[in-house]
Protein backbone atom coordinates (compact mmCIF):
# COMPACT_ATOMS: atom_id res chain seq x y z
CA UNK A 1 0.00 0.00 0.00
CA UNK A 2 1.37 3.23 -0.98
CA UNK A 3 1.00 5.79 1.67
CA UNK A 4 -1.20 8.86 1.42
CA UNK A 5 0.50 11.95 1.38
CA UNK A 6 0.15 13.93 4.56
CA UNK A 7 -1.89 17.23 4.83
CA UNK A 8 -2.85 18.79 8.02
CA UNK A 9 -6.14 17.23 8.77
CA UNK A 10 -6.55 19.22 12.43
CA UNK A 11 -7.59 22.20 10.26
CA UNK A 12 -10.77 20.68 8.91
CA UNK A 13 -13.40 21.60 11.97
CA UNK A 14 -15.13 18.04 11.11
CA UNK A 15 -12.09 15.91 11.86
CA UNK A 16 -11.10 18.61 14.65
CA UNK A 17 -14.54 17.76 16.48
CA UNK A 18 -13.99 14.27 16.44
CA UNK A 19 -10.96 14.37 18.19
CA UNK A 20 -12.11 16.33 20.79
CA UNK A 21 -15.12 13.72 21.06
CA UNK A 22 -12.86 10.84 21.35
CA UNK A 23 -10.20 12.91 23.76
CA UNK A 24 -13.24 13.10 26.43
CA UNK A 25 -14.67 9.59 25.91
CA UNK A 26 -11.01 8.29 26.35
CA UNK A 27 -10.46 10.66 29.12
CA UNK A 28 -13.89 9.32 31.28
CA UNK A 29 -13.36 6.12 30.09
CA UNK A 30 -9.89 6.14 32.32
CA UNK A 31 -11.12 7.71 35.03
CA UNK A 32 -13.41 4.92 35.74
CA UNK A 33 -11.45 2.14 34.93
CA UNK A 34 -8.88 3.07 37.01
CA UNK A 35 -11.17 3.69 39.94
CA UNK A 36 -13.47 0.63 39.24
CA UNK A 37 -10.60 -2.40 38.33
CA UNK A 38 -7.71 -0.08 38.90
CA UNK A 39 -6.80 -0.99 35.11
CA UNK A 40 -6.11 1.58 32.21
CA UNK A 41 -6.89 -0.36 28.69
CA UNK A 42 -5.22 0.45 25.62
CA UNK A 43 -7.90 2.17 23.86
CA UNK A 44 -5.99 2.92 20.77
CA UNK A 45 -7.80 0.12 18.25
CA UNK A 46 -11.07 1.60 19.39
CA UNK A 47 -10.37 5.23 18.38
CA UNK A 48 -9.10 3.86 14.78
CA UNK A 49 -11.88 1.53 14.76
CA UNK A 50 -14.78 4.68 15.19
CA UNK A 51 -13.06 6.73 12.47
CA UNK A 52 -13.33 3.25 10.48
CA UNK A 53 -16.69 3.19 11.27
CA UNK A 54 -17.82 6.92 10.60
CA UNK A 55 -15.91 6.65 7.62
CA UNK A 56 -18.49 3.73 5.98
CA UNK A 57 -21.28 6.09 6.83
CA UNK A 58 -22.52 6.77 2.90
CA UNK A 59 -22.31 10.67 3.50
CA UNK A 60 -20.17 13.33 1.62
CA UNK A 61 -19.02 14.56 5.17
CA UNK A 62 -17.94 11.25 6.40
CA UNK A 63 -15.66 10.16 4.04
CA UNK A 64 -12.89 12.67 5.60
CA UNK A 65 -12.55 9.74 7.89
CA UNK A 66 -11.47 7.07 5.14
CA UNK A 67 -7.95 9.01 5.31
CA UNK A 68 -5.52 6.66 7.10
CA UNK A 69 -4.03 9.81 9.16
CA UNK A 70 -7.13 10.66 10.50
CA UNK A 71 -7.75 7.63 11.71
CA UNK A 72 -3.88 7.37 13.53
CA UNK A 73 -4.70 10.81 14.63
CA UNK A 74 -8.15 9.42 16.41
CA UNK A 75 -6.58 6.48 17.79
CA UNK A 76 -3.63 9.21 19.11
CA UNK A 77 -5.91 11.19 20.75
CA UNK A 78 -8.27 8.57 22.80
CA UNK A 79 -5.05 6.67 24.04
CA UNK A 80 -3.67 10.03 24.90
CA UNK A 81 -6.68 11.05 27.12
CA UNK A 82 -7.52 7.31 28.30
CA UNK A 83 -3.60 7.11 29.72
CA UNK A 84 -3.18 10.90 30.68
CA UNK A 85 -6.39 11.08 32.67
CA UNK A 86 -6.33 7.70 34.73
CA UNK A 87 -2.33 7.01 34.91
CA UNK A 88 -0.77 10.53 34.90
CA UNK A 89 -3.56 12.95 36.72
CA UNK A 90 -6.27 10.80 38.62
CA UNK A 91 -3.78 8.55 40.12
CA UNK A 92 -0.86 10.96 41.50
CA UNK A 93 -3.76 13.33 43.52
CA UNK A 94 -4.96 10.21 45.04
CA UNK A 95 -2.14 9.93 46.93
CA UNK A 96 -2.59 12.60 48.97
CA UNK A 97 -6.09 12.17 49.65
CA UNK A 98 -5.31 9.07 50.91
CA UNK A 99 -2.80 10.17 53.16
CA UNK A 100 -5.02 12.74 54.51
CA UNK A 101 -3.96 15.81 52.90
CA UNK A 102 -5.62 17.24 50.66
CA UNK A 103 -4.36 20.72 50.96
CA UNK A 104 -1.53 19.10 48.58
CA UNK A 105 -4.16 17.70 46.01
CA UNK A 106 -4.20 20.51 43.72
CA UNK A 107 -0.40 21.14 43.92
CA UNK A 108 0.31 17.84 42.71
CA UNK A 109 -2.65 18.11 40.65
CA UNK A 110 -0.97 21.42 38.94
CA UNK A 111 2.68 19.56 39.07
CA UNK A 112 1.27 16.32 37.41
CA UNK A 113 -0.47 18.41 34.34
CA UNK A 114 2.67 20.06 33.87
CA UNK A 115 5.08 16.38 34.08
CA UNK A 116 2.63 14.77 31.89
CA UNK A 117 3.14 16.90 28.76
CA UNK A 118 6.66 17.73 28.91
CA UNK A 119 6.82 13.69 28.98
CA UNK A 120 4.71 13.71 26.11
CA UNK A 121 6.93 15.97 24.27
CA UNK A 122 10.08 14.89 25.54
CA UNK A 123 9.46 11.25 23.62
CA UNK A 124 8.21 13.55 20.21
CA UNK A 125 11.92 14.78 20.13
CA UNK A 126 13.41 11.34 21.44
CA UNK A 127 10.96 9.08 18.56
CA UNK A 128 13.25 7.58 15.99
CA UNK A 129 17.08 8.64 17.74
CA UNK A 130 19.46 6.05 18.78
CA UNK A 131 17.99 6.02 21.89
CA UNK A 132 14.40 5.20 20.92
CA UNK A 133 14.50 4.20 17.22
CA UNK A 134 11.30 4.01 15.68
CA UNK A 135 12.55 0.32 13.90
CA UNK A 136 12.55 -1.49 17.35
CA UNK A 137 8.55 -2.76 18.10
CA UNK A 138 6.93 -0.55 19.88
CA UNK A 139 3.96 -3.36 19.70
CA UNK A 140 0.67 -1.72 20.33
CA UNK A 141 1.88 0.98 17.66
CA UNK A 142 2.05 -2.30 15.13
CA UNK A 143 -0.57 -3.69 16.36
CA UNK A 144 -2.59 -0.05 15.75
CA UNK A 145 -1.07 0.84 12.18
CA UNK A 146 -2.18 -2.89 10.75
CA UNK A 147 -5.81 -2.58 11.69
CA UNK A 148 -5.81 0.93 9.73
CA UNK A 149 -3.90 -0.66 6.93
CA UNK A 150 -6.10 -3.83 7.17
CA UNK A 151 -9.28 -1.91 6.86
CA UNK A 152 -7.82 0.64 4.30
CA UNK A 153 -6.50 -2.05 1.57
CA UNK A 154 -8.69 -5.23 2.44
CA UNK A 155 -7.49 -8.45 0.96
CA UNK A 156 -4.81 -11.62 2.03
CA UNK A 157 -3.25 -9.42 4.71
CA UNK A 158 -6.58 -8.13 6.13
CA UNK A 159 -7.70 -11.75 6.53
CA UNK A 160 -5.12 -12.31 8.43
CA UNK A 161 -5.45 -9.73 11.09
CA UNK A 162 -8.72 -10.24 10.95
CA UNK A 163 -8.23 -14.21 11.70
CA UNK A 164 -5.46 -12.75 14.60
CA UNK A 165 -8.31 -9.98 15.93
CA UNK A 166 -10.67 -12.90 16.41
CA UNK A 167 -7.72 -15.64 18.14
CA UNK A 168 -6.80 -12.74 20.19
CA UNK A 169 -9.99 -12.33 21.34
CA UNK A 170 -10.48 -16.18 21.69
CA UNK A 171 -7.63 -16.14 23.40
CA UNK A 172 -8.47 -13.59 26.17
CA UNK A 173 -11.79 -15.12 26.84
CA UNK A 174 -9.82 -18.12 27.96
CA UNK A 175 -7.38 -16.19 29.75
CA UNK A 176 -4.19 -16.56 27.48
CA UNK A 177 -2.84 -13.17 27.59
CA UNK A 178 -2.66 -12.58 23.70
CA UNK A 179 -0.77 -9.23 23.75
CA UNK A 180 2.06 -11.09 25.48
CA UNK A 181 2.01 -13.97 22.91
CA UNK A 182 1.74 -11.58 20.13
CA UNK A 183 4.56 -9.58 21.33
CA UNK A 184 6.30 -12.59 21.11
CA UNK A 185 6.41 -12.34 17.36
CA UNK A 186 7.25 -8.56 16.74
CA UNK A 187 9.73 -7.52 19.96
CA UNK A 188 13.80 -8.38 19.82
CA UNK A 189 13.65 -11.97 20.50
CA UNK A 190 16.40 -11.12 23.54
CA UNK A 191 15.17 -8.52 25.32
CA UNK A 192 11.30 -10.27 25.32
CA UNK A 193 13.67 -13.63 26.04
CA UNK A 194 14.49 -12.10 29.63
CA UNK A 195 10.99 -10.65 29.92
CA UNK A 196 9.56 -13.68 29.48
CA UNK A 197 12.03 -15.16 32.19
CA UNK A 198 11.01 -12.64 34.72
CA UNK A 199 7.57 -13.39 34.41
CA UNK A 200 8.11 -17.08 35.13
CA UNK A 201 10.90 -16.37 37.76
CA UNK A 202 8.36 -14.47 39.74
CA UNK A 203 5.00 -16.82 39.34
CA UNK A 204 7.21 -20.07 40.40
CA UNK A 205 9.88 -18.52 42.26
CA UNK A 206 7.82 -18.92 45.86
CA UNK A 207 6.00 -22.21 45.19
CA UNK A 208 9.60 -23.71 43.93
CA UNK A 209 11.91 -21.97 46.42
CA UNK A 210 9.77 -20.93 48.98
CA UNK A 211 11.50 -17.77 48.66
CA UNK A 212 8.26 -14.72 47.79
CA UNK A 213 10.72 -12.55 45.48
CA UNK A 214 8.79 -9.76 45.96
CA UNK A 215 8.30 -9.44 49.84
CA UNK A 216 12.11 -9.97 49.87
CA UNK A 217 12.14 -6.97 47.29
CA UNK A 218 14.10 -8.87 45.01
CA UNK A 219 12.41 -7.06 41.33
CA UNK A 220 13.22 -3.78 42.70
CA UNK A 221 16.75 -4.32 43.58
CA UNK A 222 17.86 -5.57 40.16
CA UNK A 223 15.47 -2.95 38.36
CA UNK A 224 17.32 -0.45 40.61
CA UNK A 225 21.07 -1.91 39.01
CA UNK A 226 19.54 -2.65 35.50
CA UNK A 227 18.20 0.86 35.71
CA UNK A 228 21.35 2.86 36.91
CA UNK A 229 23.06 0.89 34.20
CA UNK A 230 20.57 1.73 31.69
CA UNK A 231 21.20 5.39 32.29
CA UNK A 232 24.87 5.12 31.37
CA UNK A 233 24.52 3.16 28.61
CA UNK A 234 22.38 6.27 27.66
CA UNK A 235 24.76 8.79 28.51
CA UNK A 236 27.33 6.84 26.25
CA UNK A 237 25.19 6.30 23.28
CA UNK A 238 24.54 10.08 23.73
CA UNK A 239 28.57 10.93 23.96
CA UNK A 240 29.50 8.20 21.18
CA UNK A 241 29.99 10.26 17.74
CA UNK A 242 30.49 7.25 15.68
CA UNK A 243 27.95 7.43 12.92
CA UNK A 244 26.36 4.05 12.14
CA UNK A 245 26.25 3.48 8.83
CA UNK A 246 23.58 0.71 8.89
CA UNK A 247 21.06 2.40 10.57
CA UNK A 248 19.77 5.71 9.88
CA UNK A 249 17.40 7.65 11.77
CA UNK A 250 14.75 10.36 11.21
CA UNK A 251 16.06 12.97 14.07
CA UNK A 252 19.74 13.65 14.18
CA UNK A 253 22.17 12.51 17.35
CA UNK A 254 22.24 16.32 18.63
CA UNK A 255 19.00 16.06 19.46
CA UNK A 256 18.91 13.37 21.86
CA UNK A 257 21.42 15.88 23.87
CA UNK A 258 18.95 18.62 23.13
CA UNK A 259 15.82 17.06 24.22
CA UNK A 260 17.65 15.09 27.48
CA UNK A 261 18.80 18.59 28.92
CA UNK A 262 15.09 20.17 28.42
CA UNK A 263 14.13 17.24 30.01
CA UNK A 264 16.34 17.64 32.95
CA UNK A 265 15.73 21.33 33.47
CA UNK A 266 11.91 21.37 33.14
CA UNK A 267 12.09 18.37 35.78
CA UNK A 268 13.80 20.65 38.18
CA UNK A 269 11.33 23.09 37.54
CA UNK A 270 8.47 21.01 38.67
CA UNK A 271 10.14 19.55 41.54
CA UNK A 272 10.79 23.03 42.84
CA UNK A 273 7.36 24.19 42.06
CA UNK A 274 6.08 21.26 43.92
CA UNK A 275 8.50 21.74 46.92
CA UNK A 276 7.34 25.06 46.99
CA UNK A 277 3.27 24.93 46.74
CA UNK A 278 3.19 21.72 48.99
CA UNK A 279 5.00 23.95 51.24
CA UNK A 280 8.52 21.44 51.88
CA UNK A 281 10.27 24.49 53.37
CA UNK A 282 8.38 24.33 56.63
CA UNK A 283 9.39 20.90 57.11
CA UNK A 284 12.64 20.18 55.67
CA UNK A 285 16.62 21.93 56.22
CA UNK A 286 17.41 24.19 53.38
CA UNK A 287 20.27 21.37 52.06
CA UNK A 288 17.71 18.25 52.66
CA UNK A 289 14.76 20.84 50.52
CA UNK A 290 17.81 20.74 48.01
CA UNK A 291 18.15 17.27 48.46
CA UNK A 292 14.61 16.25 47.71
CA UNK A 293 14.74 18.56 44.65
CA UNK A 294 17.31 16.87 43.06
CA UNK A 295 16.25 13.13 43.89
CA UNK A 296 12.55 14.00 42.29
CA UNK A 297 13.79 15.53 39.07
CA UNK A 298 16.36 12.45 38.89
CA UNK A 299 13.62 10.04 40.04
CA UNK A 300 11.00 11.43 37.06
CA UNK A 301 13.98 11.09 34.36
CA UNK A 302 14.66 7.94 35.25
CA UNK A 303 11.62 6.53 35.81
CA UNK A 304 10.62 8.20 32.37
CA UNK A 305 13.49 6.44 30.41
CA UNK A 306 12.97 3.32 32.09
CA UNK A 307 9.26 3.28 31.79
CA UNK A 308 10.08 3.71 27.81
CA UNK A 309 12.50 1.06 27.24
CA UNK A 310 10.86 -1.17 28.96
CA UNK A 311 7.62 -0.03 26.32
CA UNK A 312 9.71 -0.25 23.11
CA UNK A 313 10.72 -3.42 23.54
CA UNK A 314 8.17 -5.16 25.02
CA UNK A 315 4.68 -3.40 25.03
CA UNK A 316 4.13 -3.47 28.46
CA UNK A 317 5.34 -0.55 31.07
CA UNK A 318 5.92 -1.22 34.87
CA UNK A 319 5.10 2.94 35.80
CA UNK A 320 3.48 2.08 38.75
CA UNK A 321 6.04 -0.46 40.19
CA UNK A 322 9.41 1.48 39.23
CA UNK A 323 7.48 4.28 40.99
CA UNK A 324 6.92 2.35 43.87
CA UNK A 325 11.04 1.73 43.54
CA UNK A 326 11.53 5.48 43.88
CA UNK A 327 9.28 5.60 46.90
CA UNK A 328 11.65 3.09 48.60
CA UNK A 329 14.47 4.86 47.79
CA UNK A 330 13.01 8.36 48.74
CA UNK A 331 12.10 6.76 52.49
CA UNK A 332 15.58 5.29 52.66
CA UNK A 333 17.06 8.92 52.02
CA UNK A 334 14.96 9.84 55.19
CA UNK A 335 12.37 12.54 53.27
CA UNK A 336 9.17 13.03 55.75
CA UNK A 337 6.36 11.71 54.67
CA UNK A 338 4.63 14.66 52.88
CA UNK A 339 7.90 14.51 50.52
CA UNK A 340 7.22 11.25 50.00
CA UNK A 341 3.83 12.08 49.02
CA UNK A 342 4.96 14.61 46.41
CA UNK A 343 7.57 12.23 45.37
CA UNK A 344 5.32 9.52 44.27
CA UNK A 345 2.83 11.20 42.37
CA UNK A 346 5.70 13.10 40.55
CA UNK A 347 7.69 10.05 39.26
CA UNK A 348 4.44 8.30 38.73
CA UNK A 349 3.42 10.70 36.36
CA UNK A 350 6.09 10.55 34.19
CA UNK A 351 6.14 7.23 31.74
CA UNK A 352 2.37 6.54 30.67
CA UNK A 353 2.02 9.53 28.38
CA UNK A 354 5.80 9.01 27.37
CA UNK A 355 5.06 5.17 26.55
CA UNK A 356 1.85 5.84 24.71
CA UNK A 357 3.17 8.84 22.89
CA UNK A 358 6.34 5.78 21.16
CA UNK A 359 2.99 3.51 20.34
CA UNK A 360 1.22 6.35 18.57
CA UNK A 361 4.07 7.77 16.78
CA UNK A 362 5.21 4.01 15.71
CA UNK A 363 1.47 3.48 14.29
CA UNK A 364 2.09 7.09 12.15
CA UNK A 365 5.69 6.14 11.48
CA UNK A 366 4.34 2.62 9.53
CA UNK A 367 1.25 4.63 8.04
CA UNK A 368 3.73 6.95 6.92
CA UNK A 369 5.58 4.62 4.74
CA UNK A 370 8.84 4.38 7.79
CA UNK A 371 9.94 7.48 6.81
CA UNK A 372 11.16 7.10 3.63
CA UNK A 373 9.85 10.26 2.61
CA UNK A 374 11.49 12.64 5.83
CA UNK A 375 9.59 15.90 5.12
CA UNK A 376 6.14 14.16 5.29
CA UNK A 377 7.26 12.02 8.63
CA UNK A 378 8.41 14.55 10.04
CA UNK A 379 5.14 16.99 9.50
CA UNK A 380 2.91 13.57 10.02
CA UNK A 381 4.98 13.37 13.36
CA UNK A 382 4.19 17.10 14.19
CA UNK A 383 0.37 16.61 13.44
CA UNK A 384 0.09 13.58 15.89
CA UNK A 385 2.39 15.71 18.85
CA UNK A 386 -0.31 18.28 18.33
CA UNK A 387 -3.31 16.31 18.50
CA UNK A 388 -2.14 14.04 21.75
CA UNK A 389 -1.68 17.28 23.17
CA UNK A 390 -5.19 18.37 22.38
CA UNK A 391 -6.31 15.23 24.23
CA UNK A 392 -4.16 15.81 27.58
CA UNK A 393 -4.91 19.07 27.62
CA UNK A 394 -8.69 17.95 27.46
CA UNK A 395 -7.73 14.66 30.30
CA UNK A 396 -6.90 17.99 32.87
CA UNK A 397 -10.13 19.37 32.62
CA UNK A 398 -12.24 16.21 32.93
CA UNK A 399 -10.16 14.97 35.77
CA UNK A 400 -10.76 18.70 37.28
CA UNK A 401 -14.23 18.45 37.16
CA UNK A 402 -14.36 14.47 38.50
CA UNK A 403 -12.02 13.64 40.99
CA UNK A 404 -13.97 14.76 43.97
CA UNK A 405 -16.99 12.80 43.00
CA UNK A 406 -15.16 9.75 42.66
CA UNK A 407 -12.84 10.03 46.04
CA UNK A 408 -16.14 11.31 48.16
CA UNK A 409 -17.93 7.66 46.98
CA UNK A 410 -13.99 6.01 47.66
CA UNK A 411 -13.32 5.19 44.12
CA UNK A 412 -9.78 5.64 44.72
CA UNK A 413 -6.97 3.98 42.08
CA UNK A 414 -5.75 0.61 44.27
CA UNK A 415 -2.14 1.08 43.98
CA UNK A 416 -2.52 4.99 45.05
CA UNK A 417 -3.43 3.13 48.42
CA UNK A 418 -0.68 0.82 48.26
CA UNK A 419 1.95 4.04 48.14
CA UNK A 420 0.07 5.42 51.24
CA UNK A 421 0.95 2.24 52.88
CA UNK A 422 4.53 1.93 51.81
CA UNK A 423 4.90 5.57 53.08
CA UNK A 424 3.12 4.69 56.26
CA UNK A 425 5.06 1.60 57.20
CA UNK A 426 8.50 3.62 56.69
CA UNK A 427 12.03 2.04 55.97
CA UNK A 428 11.84 -1.47 57.14
CA UNK A 429 14.48 -3.38 57.59
CA UNK A 430 16.06 -5.45 55.74
CA UNK A 431 14.69 -3.40 52.39
CA UNK A 432 18.35 -1.38 51.58
CA UNK A 433 20.25 -4.42 51.72
CA UNK A 434 17.95 -6.08 49.88
CA UNK A 435 17.77 -3.90 47.02
CA UNK A 436 21.94 -3.25 47.18
CA UNK A 437 22.73 -6.96 46.91
CA UNK A 438 20.19 -7.35 44.25
CA UNK A 439 20.93 -4.58 42.00
CA UNK A 440 24.06 -6.20 41.39
CA UNK A 441 23.10 -8.77 38.96
CA UNK A 442 20.10 -6.92 37.65
CA UNK A 443 23.10 -4.38 36.43
CA UNK A 444 25.12 -7.34 35.55
CA UNK A 445 22.92 -8.46 32.93
CA UNK A 446 22.02 -4.94 32.05
CA UNK A 447 25.52 -4.42 30.94
CA UNK A 448 25.47 -8.26 29.07
CA UNK A 449 22.83 -7.39 26.71
CA UNK A 450 24.34 -3.56 26.35
CA UNK A 451 21.72 -0.88 25.34
CA UNK A 452 19.49 -2.56 22.02
CA UNK A 453 18.84 -5.59 24.04
CA UNK A 454 17.88 -4.08 27.41
CA UNK A 455 18.36 -7.46 28.93
CA UNK A 456 18.25 -6.64 32.74
CA UNK A 457 15.36 -3.73 32.62
CA UNK A 458 12.96 -6.82 30.46
CA UNK A 459 14.19 -9.03 33.20
CA UNK A 460 13.44 -6.98 35.88
CA UNK A 461 9.96 -6.18 34.31
CA UNK A 462 9.05 -9.28 34.07
CA UNK A 463 9.88 -9.81 37.71
CA UNK A 464 8.17 -7.06 38.76
CA UNK A 465 4.84 -8.75 36.94
CA UNK A 466 2.93 -11.91 38.61
CA UNK A 467 1.26 -13.51 35.75
CA UNK A 468 2.40 -16.58 34.96
CA UNK A 469 -0.06 -17.28 31.85
CA UNK A 470 2.17 -13.83 30.29
CA UNK A 471 5.65 -15.91 30.55
CA UNK A 472 4.33 -18.81 28.97
CA UNK A 473 2.69 -17.18 25.90
CA UNK A 474 6.06 -15.23 25.67
CA UNK A 475 7.99 -18.54 25.98
CA UNK A 476 5.83 -19.77 23.43
CA UNK A 477 5.30 -17.42 21.01
CA UNK A 478 9.24 -16.65 20.98
CA UNK A 479 9.42 -20.91 20.45
CA UNK A 480 7.00 -20.66 17.38
CA UNK A 481 8.72 -17.67 15.61
CA UNK A 482 11.95 -19.27 15.80
CA UNK A 483 10.25 -22.48 13.92
CA UNK A 484 8.60 -20.49 11.20
CA UNK A 485 11.31 -17.87 10.54
CA UNK A 486 13.79 -21.82 10.53
CA UNK A 487 10.76 -23.17 8.00
CA UNK A 488 9.95 -20.44 5.94
CA UNK A 489 12.73 -17.55 6.71
CA UNK A 490 11.32 -14.10 5.52
CA UNK A 491 8.48 -15.31 3.40
CA UNK A 492 7.13 -16.20 6.76
CA UNK A 493 8.30 -13.06 8.69
CA UNK A 494 5.39 -10.48 7.59
CA UNK A 495 2.14 -12.80 7.68
CA UNK A 496 3.67 -13.99 11.35
CA UNK A 497 4.08 -9.77 12.40
CA UNK A 498 0.01 -9.36 10.61
CA UNK A 499 -1.52 -12.49 12.61
CA UNK A 500 0.65 -11.02 15.78
CA UNK A 501 -0.79 -7.67 15.41
CA UNK A 502 -4.14 -9.20 15.36
CA UNK A 503 -3.19 -11.39 18.45
CA UNK A 504 -2.52 -8.06 20.70
CA UNK A 505 -5.38 -5.86 18.57
CA UNK A 506 -7.88 -8.49 19.91
CA UNK A 507 -6.54 -8.73 23.29
CA UNK A 508 -7.05 -4.73 23.08
CA UNK A 509 -10.78 -4.86 22.16
CA UNK A 510 -11.47 -7.71 24.49
CA UNK A 511 -9.85 -6.64 27.33
CA UNK A 512 -11.46 -2.96 26.60
CA UNK A 513 -14.88 -4.30 26.38
CA UNK A 514 -14.68 -6.79 29.55
CA UNK A 515 -13.49 -3.62 31.55
CA UNK A 516 -16.79 -1.52 30.69
CA UNK A 517 -18.95 -4.28 31.36
CA UNK A 518 -17.29 -5.37 34.48
CA UNK A 519 -17.19 -1.15 35.62
CA UNK A 520 -20.87 -1.32 35.00
CA UNK A 521 -21.11 -4.13 37.13
CA UNK A 522 -19.61 -2.31 40.20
Amino acid sequence: MKPETTTHPLKDIGTLLMLVLLSIIGAIIGVQLITTLGVTPNTSIIGALFAMLLARIPLQMFQRYRSIHTQNLAQTVISSATFGAANCLLMPIAVPYVMGQPQLIMPMFIGASAAMLLDAYLLYRLFDTKVFPAANAWPPGVAAAEAIKAGDRGGKQAWLLVVGVVVGVAGSMLKIPMAAFGTAFIGNIWALSMFGIGLLLRAYGQPLTGVDLNAQYIPHGVMVGAGLVALIQVVLVIRNKNTDTVVTHTQPDSEVRKALGLGAVGYVAIAVLLALMGGLYSEMSLTMLLLFVIYAAFAAFVHELIVGIAAMHSGWFPAFAVALITLIVGILLGFPPLALCILTGFTAATGPAFADMGFDLKAGFILRGYGKDLQQELLGRRIQLIAAMIAFVIAIPVVYFSYTSYFLQDLIPPVARVYAKTIEAGAQPGIAFSLLIWAIPGAIVQFIGGPKRQLGVLLATGLLINNPLAGWAVVVGITLRILIIKRWGDQGRTPMEIMAAGFIAGDALFNFFNSIFSSKGK
